[in-house]
């Protein structure tokens, strides 16, 4: 089977909506396609479908519908909800797959689809081949017959069994009255969800990005604007700002006076939370090659190990279940717990932030700034057509950039897997080396990117 992967990206397939690959007709051949694999048995099979709030999720939903009925399997509808209550329920309805709409943090002209096995957990790099393989094969014949189409309908409580269950993951006994807390839901799929476990739980609640559209998730707020969330936390005098991205599974925090902290900071507090209450399972966490020098740090002076994955969080969830490992999570804010979630859970790793805040009764800028951060940046190059990173020069411009940081830091470079970007990072213990050790790169490869395209 060809390794080349045509449709799907690190997190799913992911496009501008209406044209390729994030169209109606992509989307049932999906369905069929994916019904097919994953219909293994004489039983009726089911498939759960979640959406976040884009006006395309009306175009992909009902195609992905027909297609999975087309396979024979039943359709169980669940509206707009986070991803990882999509997770939650293709486990706990004991669903043959499960499926997410969503573009998660990009704006509403892009959507995705994104499948979870029937334990709840991403399909691997291998499941998504053989789907392609499939969608790109015959199969006609093997679609269901007449009478043995699927049917489909909604879960009117699928939102409620999803807040139970994240009520249910903070500490027993435990209350957030006397809190208030500013939630920016993106205008995305947890826009009603989010808001409603935090104030049964006691808080007192300043929810703001909770009126989608259609057009306007991710716009101006949510996890990837945090200054619109540090803004409402000092303007309402909160305790604790939660930003949430447009499917809710990533999170961004800031503290009572208006400061973000971001994934590493978070993982580093759940870690040592758990790991001095004795839950913290494997000896370590994952997580990815972005994170900061300064949580690998730190967690070694607990006596805990960083494990370290390609970015995805899929890869984190995959090195968490093979080394026996609860606590994973990205610096972007992808935080997986898997006592309680098998993927990324923006809400759910709030609340384990919350429950250290009660327990300590100490502002969230004393507990939240864990270890101290090496510097770091980030920047990002676009390019068009074949890879920048092929050049020879850029190769050798990465060795000298290694060279330069003389073993006080690292540079890693990286094509992303949702857009046609290089990301180019570097950190050490000098923060002016390291910015200019990113912006020569990122000017070579800029550079070079555009005398290929000019070549064209």
């Amino acid at each position: 089977m060809s390794k080349i992967r045509r449709l799907f990206g690190t997190d799913g397939i992911r496009g501008k909506a209406n044209s390729d690959p994030m169209t109606a007709g992509i989307a049932l051949r999906l369905g069929q396609a994916a019904g097919l694999l994953f219909t293994r048995g004489e039983y009726r099979h089911r498939v759960v479908i979640g959406k976040d709030t884009r006006l395309s999720g009306y175009m992909i939903e009902p195609a992905l519908t027909a297609g999975f009925i087309g396979a024979g399997m039943d359709v169980t509808l669940l509206g707009p909800l986070p991803t990882p209550a999509v997770a939650m329920l293709t486990r706990s309805l004991r669903a043959d797959l499960g499926v997410m709409i969503s573009a998660s943090h990009n704006p509403y002209e892009d959507n995705g689809i994104k499948l979870f096995g029937p334990d709840g957990t991403k399909l691997s790099d291998e499941k998504e081949l053989e789907i392609e393989a499939l969608m790109d094969s015959g199969f006609a014949d093997r679609l269901a017959e007449s009478g043995l189409l699927g049917r489909a309908a909604r879960l009117d409580d699928a939102a409620g069994r999803y807040i139970e269950a994240a009520k249910g993951s903070f500490p027993r006994g435990s209350r957030l009255d006397g809190l208030r807390i500013v939630v920016d839901c993106a205008n995305g799929a947890a826009y009603k969800v989010a808001p409603t476990v935090l104030w049964e739980l006691g808080a007192t609640v300043i929810p703001v990005g909770v009126a989608p559209d259609g057009f306007n998730i991710n716009q101006a707020c949510g996890s990837t604007v945090p200054e619109f969330l540090c803004a409402k936390v000092v303007e309402h005098g909160a305790h604790l700002g939660i930003a949430l991205d447009g499917d809710a599974d990533r999170v961004i925090i800031a503290d009572e006076t208006g400061e973000v902290v971001d994934g590493d900071q978070i993982l580093a507090l759940i870690a040592r939370s758990w790991h001095q209450a004795g839950t913290l399972r494997g000896g370590g966490i994952v997580a990815t090659v972005m994170s900061n020098l300064g949580l690998e740090r730190h967690l070694g002076q607990l006596g805990l190990r960083l494990h370290r994955t390609k970015v995805g969080d899929r890869y984190v969830a995959e090195h968490m279940r093979t080394s026996g490992i609860n606590v994973g999570g990205e610096q972007s804010g992808h935080l997986i717990l898997s006592d309680f979630a098998t993927t990324g859970d923006g809400l759910l790793a709030a609340l384990q932030v919350l429950a250290v805040l009660v327990q300590q009764d100490r502002p969230a800028s004393e507990l939240l700034q864990v270890f101290r951060r090496l510097p770091q940046r980030l920047k990002n190059v676009r390019f068009a057509g074949v890879s920048p990173l092929r050049e020879d020069r850029v190769q050798a411009a990465i060795r000298d950039a290694e060279a330069r940081l003389n073993g006080t830091g690292r540079v890693l470079i990286r094509e992303s897997g949702t857009e046609p970007l290089v990301r180019v990072m570097a950190e050490g213990e000098d923060g002016i080396i390291v910015a200019e050790v990113v912006d020569s790169l990122c000017e070579m490869i800029a550079d070079v990117a555009r005398i290929r395209q000019a070549a064209v």
